[in-house]
Order: C-alpha cells, then sequence, then structure tokens
C-alpha cells in the first residue's frame, strides 16, 4: 500500500499538503511552507482541467476548485466519476454539517482504497482552503491516474518516466529526466504525440528555440484529436524556471491514459483478427470438402449405373470391347478417385483436428456427404464393380460357347441336308413297276440298306435338334434362323420317313413276284452302309470344333485321337473286304459272261466313294494332329503365363501383408520426435511407393492372362482384385498414419504440449494397449486414466468422472478410445485455448464499453475483410439501450465457438 503524505516540501514543487512516500517524493519541500505563486497557478489551472475532464462524462465541471469542492457533492461525483463505483448518498442539506458529512464520505472512500490522509480534514476543505484543496486532489489524480501505471515491474511516477522516456527515445532533442524542466521546450509533448498519431504532428518542422510554438501546438492537437484538455499555459511553463511538477505530472498521465487505450483496443482487434483468421480458414476448408465430397459422390453416382449394366452383347468382339472399357476404368479412371478419396478423409481429419484446437464445434458436413456416406457410396462402387467383371467373364465364356455350338449346328446341319439331298425323289419313284423279280428284289433290298442308313442318321438328327434347344437356352442372338433350319430338317425327316415306310410296303407287295436276288450285291450293300457311315462320322469327328482350357484338356483329346488312330488297320480291312466283295462281283459276271446293267442294286455306295472317303479320312488325320498339337503349344503358352504371374503374385501378396503388419508395429513402437517420425514414415511411404512397378508388372501379365481368355490359375491363391484391394489399403494405411502423426504435431504446437509429455502420453497408451489394435476399450483407458493421476477408482464420484472423460473422448459411444482422441482430451486438461468469453470482452473494448457495436466502429479498427465479415453475420441488437445501426456482438461471438460456451 502507498502511503501519500503532505510533507511535499514547498519550497521544492510548491505542492499542496499532502503526505507520500519518500520513496516516490525525495524532492518535495515542507508542507508548512508557503505554495509558490506561479506553481499554484499551474496546479490550479491543470488540476481543474483535469477534474473537468472526469466531471463532463456526468455533464457538469468546475469553475474555482476550492470553492466548488466545498458542499462535497461535486467531489464524490468526481470519485464516482473516476472510480466506476457508488459512494454513499450525499446529503443535500446546506448547513456546514451537512457539507462536512459529504467531503467525510469523500475522504473515507479515499482512505477505503489504501490512500493515508495525513492533515486533510473535511473541514479545511469546506472553509475552501487552497493548499488543502490541492493537496486533496493531488492525491486523487497520484491514487486514479498515476498509481496504476506499471512498465516493467516500475509503478506510479518511475513507471510513467520510465514510459515518457521509452516513447520518445528515438526523437532528437528530447531527453525526458523529470516531470519539470525535461518539458519546458514542449518537444517531449510532441514526440508523445508523433509516436502514437504521427499523422497529426510534423515533428521536423519544430524548433527547439520556439518552446512557446512547440507547447501550443502539442496543447491543441492532444485537445482537438485526443479529447484532452488544455491544462496548463504555455507561457506559464515557459516563464517560470523550474514548471511544477505535480501539474507535469497530471498532464502526461493523461496522455498515457489516452494512448494505453489506444493500445488495448489494438489488443483488441488484434484477438478479434486472430479469431476471425481460424474462422475463416476454417469455413474454406469446409467449403473445399464439400465440393471435394460432391464430386466424388456424383462421380460414384455416374459410374454405378454403367457398372450395373447388364445389357448382353451379340458377339464376342462386343463383348471383348466392353472388357477393355472396364479394363481402362481401372486403369485410367479409377486410381485418380481413391487418391480423392484418401485425400477427402484426410482433410476432414484435418479440419476436425483445426477445430478441435480452436475450441470450435465439430465439422458436420451436409446431410448425405459424411465420411461414413462416401465410404458407404464407395463400397457400393466396387460391389459394383466386382459383379460387373464376373459377370462380362461369364458372358464371354457364354458367348464363346454359343459360337461353338453354333458352329457345331451349321457342320451337323450342312452334312445332313447334304444326305437328304435328293432322299424324297428317290423314295418317291416308281421304277419298281416295270422292273423284273430280280430288280424287284434288289430295289428292297437297297431299301433295307437305305432303312439302315435313315436309321443310322437318327442320332445326328436328335443332335441338331439338342444343339437348336441348347442354343435357344443359352439366348444365340441368331435363333431365329436356327429354329427355321432346325425345324425344316424335322420336317423333311419326318417325311422322308413316311416315304420310306411307304416304298417298303410297295416293294414287298411287289416281291412276291420276284425271286431272283443277286446276295453277293445284297452283303456289299449290308457291309459298305454302315462303314460308310463310319468313315463319314469319322470326317465329321476329324473336323469337329474343339474348346478347352487347360493342358489336362488337350491331352485328354489327343489321346482320344491316338485310339481312334488305332482303329485304322482294323477298318482299313474291313475296307478291303467290302472291295474284295465287289471285284468278287465283277469276277463272277466275267467269268458267266453277264452283263451288268448298272452299278449294285442295293446300294448306292460305290467302291469309288468309299475309296475316297478312305482317302480323305487319310488326309484329315495328320490334319487333326497339327489342329491338337498347335492347341497343346497354345495351352502350354497359357500355363506359362499362368506360372509367370502366380511367380510374381506369390511375392507381391506376402510383401503386402508384411507391410500392412509392419504398419501397424511402427504406428505402436515409433520414437524420436514426431517431426523424426513423420520424416521415417514419409520415407517408409516412398519405399512402398518406389514398389509400384511389380504391381504394375502383375497389371501387365494379368492383361495378358485376360486377352489369353485364361479364367484359372492352379499355381496361386491370389487374384489381381486381391492385390490390387491390398495395394490401396496399404497406401490408404500409411497416409492416414503420417495423417495422424501430423495432426498431433498440430495438436502439440497449438497446445504447447512438450515432446516429453507427448512421449509419456504416447507410452501410457501402448502400455494399455495389450492387444495393438491402436484403441483402447473403456477399461483399459480407465486403467491408463489412473496410471497418470486421475480420481476414476470404483466408486461413486470416481464413475461420474469417467462417465464425464468418456463422453468427450468417445462422443459416440463406439466404446473405444483412439490415441488422436486421447492427446486432444490430455491437451484439454493441460493447456488454455481462446473462449468466447474472451471474444466478447475484445468486442466490448472496442465498443466502448457499450452492449452493442457500430458497423463504422469494426471498419475503424478491423481489417477490411474480417470487419465487412463481421458485419454480415452479426444480428441487429435488440436491447434496450439499442440504437439505429447496432450490431449483436455477443451472439456472434458465442456462435463461434457452438452452444456449448453459451
Amino acid at each position: 500500500m502507498v502511503d501519500y503524505h503532505a510533507s511535499n516540501n514547498q519550497a521544492s514543487s510548491g505542492g499542496p499538503a499532502v503526505y507520500m512516500d519518500p520513496r516516490e517524493q525525495e524532492n518535495d519541500w515542507d508542507r508548512d511552507l508557503l505554495l509558490d505563486p506561479a506553481w499554484e497557478k499551474q496546479q490550479r489551472k491543470t488540476f481543474t482541467a483535469w477534474c473537468n475532464s472526469h466531471l463532463r462524462k456526468a455533464g457538469t465541471q468546475i469553475e474555482n476548485i476550492e470553492e466548488d469542492f466545498r458542499d462535497g457533492l461535486k467531489l464524490m461525483l468526481l470519485l464516482e466519476v473516476i472510480s466506476g463505483e457508488r459512494l454513499p448518498k450525499p446529503e443535500r442539506g446546506k448547513m456546514r454539517v451537512h457539507k462536512i458529512n459529504n467531503v467525510n464520505k469523500a475522504l473515507d472512500y479515499i482512505a477505503s482504497k489504501g490512500v493515508k490522509l495525513v492533515s486533510i480534514g473535511a473541514e479545511e476543505i469546506v472553509d475552501g482552503n487552497a493548499k488543502m484543496t490541492l493537496g486533496m486532489i493531488w492525491t486523487i489524480i497520484l491514487r486514479f491516474a498515476i498509481q496504476d501505471i506499471s512498465v516493467e515491474e516500475t509503478s506510479a511516477k518511475e513507471g510513467l518516466l520510465l514510459w515518457c522516456q521509452r516513447k520518445t527515445a528515438p526523437y532528437k532533442n528530447v531527453n525526458v529526466q523529470n516531470f519539470h524542466i525535461s518539458w519546458k521546450d514542449g518537444l517531449a509533448f510532441n514526440a508523445l504525440i508523433h509516436r502514437h498519431r504521427p499523422e497529426l504532428i510534423d515533428y521536423d518542422k519544430l524548433r527547439k528555440d520556439d518552446p512557446l510554438t512547440n507547447l501550443n501546438n502539442a496543447f491543441e492537437v492532444a485537445e482537438k484529436y485526443l479529447d484532452i484538455p488544455k491544462m496548463m499555459d504555455a507561457e506559464d511553463i515557459v516563464g517560470t524556471l523550474r514548471p511544477d511538477e505535480k501539474a507535469i505530472m497530471t498532464y502526461v498521465s493523461c496522455f498515457y491514459h489516452a494512448f494505453s487505450g489506444a493500445q488495448k483496443a489494438e489488443t483488441a482487434a488484434n484477438r478479434i483478427c486472430k479469431v476471425l483468421a481460424v474462422n475463416q480458414e476454417n469455413e474454406h476448408l469446409m467449403e473445399d470438402y464439400e465440393k471435394l465430397a460432391s464430386d466424388l459422390l456424383e462421380w460414384i453416382r455416374r459410374t454405378i449405373p454403367w457398372l450395373e449394366n447388364r445389357a448382353p452383347e451379340k458377339t464376342m468382339a462386343e463383348m471383348q470391347q466392353k472388357l477393355e472399357d472396364f479394363r481402362g476404368y481401372r486403369r485410367v479412371h479409377k486410381p485418380p478417385k481413391v487418391q480423392e478419396k484418401c485425400q477427402l478423409e484426410i482433410n476432414f481429419n484435418t479440419l476436425q483436428t483445426k477445430l478441435r484446437l480452436s475450441n470450435r464445434p465439430a465439422f458436420m458436413p451436409s446431410e448425405g456427404r459424411m465420411v461414413s456416406d462416401i465410404n458407404g457410396s464407395w463400397h457400393n462402387l466396387e460391389g459394383a464393380e466386382k459383379g460387373y467383371e464376373e459377370w462380362m467373364l461369364n458372358e464371354i465364356r457364354r458367348l464363346e460357347r454359343l459360337d461353338h455350338l453354333a458352329e457345331k449346328f451349321r457342320q451337323k446341319a450342312t452334312i445332313h441336308e447334304s444326305w437328304t439331298d435328293g432322299k424324297e425323289a428317290m423314295l418317291t419313284q416308281k421304277d419298281y413297276e416295270t422292273a423284273s423279280l430280280s430288280e424287284v428284289k434288289a430295289l428292297l433290298r437297297k431299301h433295307e440298306a437305305f432303312e439302315s442308313d435313315l436309321a443310322a442318321h437318327q442320332d445326328r438328327v436328335e443332335q441338331i435338334a439338342a444343339i437348336a434347344q441348347e442354343l435357344n437356352e443359352l439366348d444365340y442372338y441368331d435363333s431365329p434362323s436356327v429354329n427355321a433350319r432346325c425345324q425344316k430338317i424335322c420336317e423333311q425327316w419326318d417325311a422322308l420317313g413316311s416315304l420310306t415306310q411307304s416304298r417298303r410296303e410297295s416293294l414287298e407287295r411287289t416281291e412276291k413276284q420276284l425271286e431272283s436276288i443277286d446276295e453277293l450285291y445284297l452283303e456289299y450293300a449290308k457291309r459298305a452302309a454302315p462303314f460308310n457311315n463310319w468313315m463319314e462320322g469319322a470326317m465329321e469327328d476329324l473336323q469337329d470344333m474343339f474348346i478347352v482350357h487347360n493342358i489336362e484338356e488337350i491331352q485328354g483329346l489327343i489321346t482320344a485321337h491316338e485310339q481312334f488312330k488305332s482303329t485304322l488297320p482294323e477298318a482299313n480291312k474291313e475296307r478291303e473286304a467290302i472291295q474284295a466283295i465287289q471285284a468278287e462281283v465283277q469276277k463272277i459276271a466275267q467269268y458267266n459272261g453277264i452283263k451288268l446293267s448298272g452299278g449294285n442294286p442295293y446300294t448306292t455306295i460305290t467302291p469309288k466313294s468309299i475309296d475316297d472317303k478312305w482317302h480323305k479320312v487319310e488326309q484329315l488325320v495328320p490334319q487333326r494332329d497339327r489342329a491338337l498339337q498347335e492347341e497343346l503349344a497354345k495351352q502350354q503358352s497359357n500355363d506359362h503365363l499362368r506360372r509367370k504371374f502366380a511367380t510374381q503374385a506369390n511375392i507381391v501378396g506376402p510383401w503386402i501383408q508384411t507391410k500392412m503388419e509392419e504398419i501397424g508395429r511402427i504406428s505402436i513402437e515409433m520414437n524420436g520426435t514426431l517431426e523424426d517420425q513423420l520424416v521415417n514414415l514419409r520415407e517408409y511411404e516412398q519405399s512402398i511407393i518406389e514398389y509400384k512397378p511389380h504391381i504394375d508388372q502383375l497389371e501387365g501379365d494379368h492383361q495378358l492372362i485376360q486377352e489369353a481368355l485364361i479364367f484359372d490359375n492352379k499355381y496361386t491363391a491370389y487374384t489381381m482384385e486381391h492385390l490390387r484391394v491390398g495395394w490401396e489399403q496399404l497406401l490408404t494405411t500409411i497416409a492416414r498414419t503420417i495423417n495422424e502423426i501430423e495432426n498431433q504435431i498440430l495438436t502439440r504446437d497449438a497446445k504447447g504440449i512438450s515432446q516429453e509429455q507427448l512421449h509419456e502420453y504416447r507410452t501410457s497408451f501402448n502400455h494399455f494397449d495389450k492387444d495393438h489394435s491402436g484403441a483402447l476399450m473403456a477399461e483399459e483407458f480407465k486403467a491408463c486414466l489412473i496410471s497418470l493421476g486421475y480420481d476414476v477408482e470404483n466408486n461413486k464420484a470416481g464413475d461420474a468422472e469417467f462417465a464425464r472423460i468418456m463422453g468427450i473422448v468417445d462422443p459416440n459411444n463406439s466404446g473405444a478410445v483412439t490415441f488422436q482422441a486421447f492427446i486432444d482430451f490430455m491437451s484439454r486438461e493441460t493447456t488454455d485455448t481462446d473462449t468466447a468469453d474472451q471474444v466478447i470482452a475484445s468486442f466490448k473494448i472496442l465498443a466502448a464499453d457499450k452492449n452493442f457495436i457500430t458497423a463504422d466502429e469494426l471498419r475503424r479498427e478491423l481489417p477490411p475483410d474480417q470487419a465487412e465479415y463481421c458485419i454480415a453475420r452479426m444480428a441487429p441488437y435488440s436491447g434496450p439501450d439499442a440504437k439505429p445501426g447496432a450490431l449483436d456482438y455477443m451472439s456472434f461471438s458465442t456462435a463461434l465457438y457452438g452452444e456449448s460456451d453459451l
């Protein structure tokens, strides 16, 4: 507490009788000496102006300092204005006792503020004692205008003097060492104004040898622009050998308070600018997230219908084009979207971290654009993608089989149509009516051979019908023409059956009249017909198309072909036997001189046709050999592709799995500073990215496999789809781990957490994370808190505290606490942040203690863009003291921090 004494060494200062601390007033004269007239004049003018600068706030003023304070009313009013407190109710009577009581109330209030008044009594003030009145006012000025001044642990007079020295140090001809002669030339006053408001004074034009001009210039500028009334006359200061110290201190203290208020306003404006800059940056990040999320969801929305399109194509070429389009989607269009999705999650996490660090509410994206919504849409995309690829492969297999069946149908139908050509005309002729008995018998035998041939062709007709049915079931695009041809064959076959039955009946009726039958011709016909049918079947089989998918299947065909070739010697013997029958006929006819009228009456199969077909079979066998060997070579090449892909896949698959496990261990076992961990993780990420050529090589091998229409691979359990998903998950996991470290750095820098604290938090977290999952269950988290000194034991108070903490770190009630949530909680517990109350207090300073602020005040105190930002978002003020254009800064400030700070 500071004592202000009345022994103010009047010989030095001419001051009134006020007791003060000797350390602050070592040069004061004895209070009992008379005031110097010049100093008394300066004090009267200065103290009167100082009092009026405060009384005008209450709508009044004084003219004569010793007269106007005698009743104590304006004295009490002055104390209320400068202190902002209410004094006891004054007595309104005009008697001396009333005045003394009012003055005593004022003196008691001064004493309650720690000021020890000595030799100053109410009676002396009521009597108009000028010396005592000036001493009392000086005491008030010291207590309420000078005592609270503090500069670098110095206060009151020394603090004010140090402030003046610092502010005027850069100015020439100014050397403030005291509060009397250092101010006589006026340059110190002008330097103070120029230091804070350089636009008001052209300091370079001032001259040290013109003190009157300098003093008048400073006093006029202060009164006009700084609201500091003129408290002294320049002539009084210049005309006095040593100006009054108290008057100078009083005048200078007004400059200090005027400029310190501007400093507070600047500090308040800086605080608001900082808060608004954070809010603007966060809004920009939110807008970027919304746009990126909208674009990604729109791309997914457009892509899924394309992947769900199951409209089948008619030809293999069209389906192959679809497959190529799908490969282009996988290689070109999807990878950038995978990166966008990963970047979106990283941006979202970074934004939430910044909001938490700036004590803002968590960001809630607009409906349908949450990270979970995007992950759901992405899951639907990948489901449609998988189904689309499976459907295309099945369609290719279906079209491949359709092409094979269609070609087989055409071959069999052509052979059958060739065989039936002319059969109806043969069955409808009446040649037996003019034939001899032997000829009729021959016709009958011939007909029997035809029936045998007809029965042999029944199987081919059934095969044709079965193939047509299968083509219909597989939705062959040219089914109408197939059905029409099959229908024609079946109708013709039925007609042949009817005609065959009718001719047999006619021949049997004629047979009774004819008896001569040539047994050799008959035997020839009977043996030639099945042999001929066998050769036609062999030729058909040798020319039949085949489709295989692996070496085992082609080797099976080769084995069957070898078995067929092994039967050729026996077949050749049969051919020679048949030809021997025909040779025997010729021998008998020649021997007996018989002239044969034509060929064998029982069959149309001639020895030449048998030989021709046999030679045809002999030509087709090596051709079949070559085709099978070519297919074998193709399947061997396919097998090589399988082995090549499998060899690389069996390396890449375990490598990806190993890297995933390493990332899990790295995120738990990382040591060193966060920056070192971030550098190590980025180097680790780069090492993974450098492995990308192996993935690209696999993609190339996989494309060759698909182009070769290879649909299985027994040499590996890995598919390209599995490896792609693993690779994408690996890149995403390392990116998320890096983002977690970046967010920890943000938390550390924003909250001022030391590296040792972060290490302690990480060590505690890892210790209780027994399963290395990267998250603590509720009981694990409780044990961790107990180890850090939190009282969350199993009792009522501990359970309530634990429930409160869980509400902070696990707002979604997932039952698990991530390391990032744990760090956010610990940083919030140990550091301080800006609050809505602090922002409201800053706005209140800018508004000059009003409950509202105007647009002009915002534009004057804040940068243009942030001033307009506030004006656009502040609601009109509706309080009882509202004025036109008043804006509500309180609700705006609380909105910045969410409802929780209200």
